[in-house]
């Protein structure tokens, strides 16, 4: 429900038109990890990283592939139907009004995937409105987007396109750098269109489209990634004076999603082709959510309920190349499988008086893992065929939240709460490799189970500062974890995905706002997390040990002048901890302190030039060390022209960032 920021009882973040428009940043990803709390899988962006390791994860909630928070566009899911990471160069940019960030369990509104949290994309209204950024860059970066929006009366239509390229850079430091490896050229088109209609005074409708291409290369021949993606939503919301108001959300996707693997020599000079993998998947969803008029009793209370649907089918064929040829050798397998899910829930805001507000929901998911099986090819000729067992499993995630604000200046909030993430079909049957390292699918998986607790204060003092501090607790049980094995299986692999015994994520976030002067605004934040495995069953030597691919420090301090008739210009420092790479903690990657710059001068009419810098210092850090170490982004710089005419641009501070759904 819409309401101002400071009211909700979760803490939340939200990243301002204005902000996302000045950020440094070229990608989504990278702008969501501008947020200490937020962060991918692994430190590589999207411009050079497969969507199977761009997993979102909030404060450190075991980091991985699949992503363990939810992410939304206008309300509906963006998650990958098949493997649950995220298609990052898909969503829209321009057409954004503000991102909104709760990293909080989240399954009592959005059931599974929302486990960490959520991330909201929320469009701007459409007005009339030409938006358009073209921009070159080393690394051979080339950029453009545009978009245009109108309205005619109770009609309002935008079209939005966006295309990136790049040659990327090495991604293997020079030490191990053999004879194959080379840059990781990416690049991506997408397009939407988007039609509002105000059909009545009480009756919205709304619908999108849109087509993604994506192809990336990791650096080798034989190291090549590539998404089609076609999508389509639809949304009614009907106003009604005694009963409340009714929301009917549709959407369905189909795609394909395809990836190469190589056989590598130990000093890198030669590689062949070790597999192919193509990956059809699709699914189709919908919900239908009601928020009840305001009620007296004891004070006020909203009540709001809704029921959710979603189907998604896929299937991995896989090719494969064995280095040595045997009668027995694998050549081929295929597996597929189909999983059914919906859930129903129940919220009462109850807003006991201007100062104290409890919210409390209740929520029960049900799914089913159905026509899950395995077909195998040897090179004898043999196959064979396995059927796995169909799978029903339910979930009830309660969810208790508090605001208290004894003093103007002051709030309190608190929360405690129950979350879940049901395995997606990627993790049940398709094996996957990164770098030398195979990891096989498990279609035994069970669901990841979450219980934890926050607690915060904000405060606004004198000259506008704004101080924020919240301590969290969470315990994540069986969490879905990729094991080292104590013996590797017969075709080589190392690796397998397990429900993990126990992983305790506890940690503080800390956060502060200033603006001392007009031009002048200052952001900082800070997460620190303590991510421990507190139970391992039958691995007894991952007690204690630290979740991979999760620092225990991430930190980002940005400073912004902005005078139009001057410049803008905004500095911008992201500092990460040192993190592991592996479950046992013997690949370590030491942290890292990265600048970023922005600057934007008008030149005529709606066009200014522009100028961004990613890792101003040409700071070299590592991203991973599967098999082979690789490198985070190197120095990216990239100058521009940015057009902005209309209402949009326009808009004033008090509507941007304030209104949270």
């Amino acid at each position: 429900m819409p309401r101002p920021l400071r009211d909700v009882p979760a803490t939340t973040v939200v990243i301002p038109r204005d902000e996302i428009q000045r950020s440094p940043t070229l990608t989504q990803d990278a702008l969501v990890r501008t947020l200490p709390s937020a962060a991918t899988f692994r430190r590589t962006p999207s411009l050079v990283a497969d969507p199977t390791a761009q997993g979102l994860n909030l404060r450190g909630l075991a980091p991985s592939g699949v992503a363990r928070g939810l992410v939304l566009l206008d309300g509906l899911p963006v998650n990958d139907p098949y493997g649950g990471w995220v298609f990052w160069r898909a969503l829209p940019r321009l057409g954004l009004d503000r991102i909104e960030v709760v990293p909080t369990g989240g399954s009592a509104l959005y059931g599974s995937a929302a486990l960490g949290g959520v991330v909201q994309l929320i469009s701007q209204p459409i007005q009339g409105a030409i938006d358009a950024d073209v921009s070159v860059g080393n690394q051979g970066t080339g950029f453009f987007g545009a978009r245009i929006a109108d309205r005619w009366k109770r009609v309002g239509i935008s079209l939005e396109a966006e295309g990136l390229t790049s040659d990327g850079y090495h991604i293997v430091p020079e030490g191990q750098r053999g004879a194959i490896d080379g840059d990781t050229p990416s690049n991506h088109l997408t397009g939407q269109a988007r039609v509002e209609v105000r059909a009545t005074d009480d009756l919205f409708l709304s619908a999108r489209a849109g087509l993604f291409r994506e192809s990336q290369n990791g650096g080798t021949r034989y190291t090549v990634a590539r998404v089609d993606l076609a999508w389509f939503t639809g949304n009614a919301r009907l106003r009604t004076e005694d009963t409340g108001t009714f929301e009917l959300g549709l959407y369905g996707r189909t795609q394909d999603f395809a990836q190469d693997r190589a056989r590598v020599s130990a000093d890198r000079s030669t590689e062949s082709l070790s597999a192919h993998q193509d990956v059809p998947a699709n699914d189709q969803g919908g919900s239908l959510v009601w928020t009840g008029p305001e009620l007296t009793l004891g004070g006020t209370h909203v009540l709001a309920a809704g029921v959710d649907a979603r189907r998604a089918a896929g299937t991995a064929e896989e090719q494969l190349f064995p280095a040595t040829s045997t009668p027995t050798a694998l050549l081929a397998r295929t597996t597929r499988g189909t999983q059914l899910s919906g859930g129903l829930f129940v919220q009462d805001l109850y807003t006991v008086s201007p100062a104290l507000e409890f919210a409390g929901t209740l929520r029960w998911d049900l799914w089913r893992n159905q026509d899950g099986a395995r077909q195998e090819r040897r090179a004898d000729g043999n196959t064979s065929a396995t059927d796995f067992a169909p799978r029903t499993a339910s979930q009830l995630s309660p969810r208790l939240a508090a605001r208290l604000r004894p003093l103007d200046w002051l709030t309190l909030r608190a929360s405690v709460y129950r979350a879940f993430r049901a395995p997606t079909l990627n993790e049940l049957y398709r094996p996957f490799q990164v770098g030398t390292v195979l990891t096989a699918a498990n279609p035994d998986l069970g669901a990841e189970r979450l219980w934890g607790t926050e607690a915060g204060v904000e405060a606004v003092g004198p000259g506008g500062i704004t101080g924020r501090i919240t301590g969290f607790w969470n315990v994540l049980d069986a969490p879905v974890t990729n094991v080292t094995l104590a013996t590797p299986l017969p075709d080589g692999t190392t690796r397998e995905r397990q429900n993990l015994g126990q992983a305790r994520v506890r940690g503080v976030e800390l956060g502060t706002d200033w603006r001392p002067a007009r031009q002048w605004t200052l952001l900082a934040a800070y997460t620190f997390v303590d991510p421990v495995v507190t139970e391992a069953p039958g691995q007894p030597e991952l007690v204690g040990r630290q979740l991979p691919q999760d620092p225990r420090h991430r930190g980002s301090l940005s400073v912004t002048f902005d005078e139009p008739s001057l410049l803008t210009a905004t500095a911008q420092l992201r500092v990460v901890g040192p993190q592991y790479e592996d479950d046992l903690n013997t690949r370590g990657m030491g942290g890292a302190a990265i600048v970023d710059l922005f600057v934007s001068r008008h030149l005529f009419w709606k066009v200014a030039a522009f100028a961004a810098v990613e890792n101003l210092f040409d700071r070299s850090y590592l991203a991973g060390r599967a098999g082979v170490d690789t490198l985070a982004p190197p120095f990216q710089a990239r100058v521009g022209l940015r057009l902005r005419d209309g209402v949009n641009a326009r808009f004033s501070e008090a509507e941007r960032g304030v209104p949270v759904h």
